[in-house]
């Protein structure tokens, strides 16, 4: 039975230092009722009657499964497919038109923070809309910090709830088959991305460079020394040229000097070496 006393203040820091030890994420302070709500389910699968009891076997000497369980509840993976179609669309403009600048090479684009999928294959089924203007479709790389959300992402299984958010009957219809209540992308779909497990504060970038790089509504979990950091790292992924493309809510202005804002594509940034690299203007 969950205590519904409220939790001690040293339980809920510990907890929420635990998830910024791992995965550089921060919960506001006003949004401390997110622990709760989040952990619940964790609390009644386990038999715990309280945060303080969770946190009790959190700090025993075998609590790693536990502590990936519990980063993994915490992680904001709100998303959905075709997330401000506006954006994506301008998107696949942008990367018709760098493909146009840059010739045969293949394009290359990385979904930071993928979550469970939606996004990159979003942009897998628009890349295939415009397949004429790729001489061989463009390469998705998309990474997470959450194991579970791959293994989903992995798996293309989606709910009935999750596959109306976004995605218009046409394309459910072309890439998806119904399997025991569920929508599950046909593997032709699901091999156009290449699903990777990686923590944007910690680890190194995916190899090689990319052209388009989208890293939509995670840097708002950062701290401001931390979403420093984490631009540095892109700016070490990205093509002279190249685009990086945030959430409505985030900005490079103050934090890099490695992106400027794009003259071509309002809302996106490119880099600022970008001057000596293949210009791609919008259509």
């Amino acid at each position: 039975m969950i205590d519904h006393m409220a939790p001690s203040g040293g339980a809920m820091q510990l907890i929420g230092a635990l998830l910024e030890q791992r995965t550089g994420q921060q919960i506001a302070a006003n949004r401390a009722w997110r622990i709760e709500t989040a952990l619940k389910p964790v609390l009644r699968e386990r038999g715990l009657p309280s945060l303080d009891a969770l946190v009790g076997q959190l700090l025993g000497a075998r609590s790693g499964e536990l502590a990936d369980q519990v980063v993994d509840v915490l992680l904001n993976q709100e998303t959905s497919f075709f997330r401000d179609v506006a954006v994506l669309d301008q998107i696949a403009a942008a990367a018709v038109a760098t493909q146009a600048a840059i010739g045969n090479r293949r394009l290359r684009i990385w979904s930071a923070g993928c979550s469970t999928g939606q996004e990159p294959l979003s942009l897998a089924m628009l890349f295939d809309e415009k397949a004429d203007a790729f001489p061989m479709p463009p390469e998705i790389v998309a990474t997470d910090v959450s194991a579970a959300a791959l293994a989903r992402a992995r798996a293309g299984r989606y709910s009935q709830f999750e596959i109306q958010r976004g995605l218009p009957v046409r394309r459910m219809v072309q890439w998806f088959d119904t399997e025991g209540g569920d929508w599950v992308a046909r593997q032709e779909l699901v091999r156009r991305v290449q699903f990777r497990q990686q923590n944007l504060t910690a680890d190194v970038p995916p190899p090689g460079k990319f052209d388009i790089i989208l890293c939509r509504n995670v840097m708002l979990y950062f701290s401001l020394p931390l979403r420093r950091q984490v631009f540095d790292r892109l700016a070490t992924a990205i093509q002279p040229g190249g685009l990086l493309v945030l959430g409505a809510g985030e900005t490079v202005i103050g934090l890099t000097e490695h992106f400027t804002p794009s003259e071509a594509f309002r809302g996106f940034y490119r880099t600022a070496d970008a001057e000596s690299a293949p210009v791609a203007a919008a259509g």
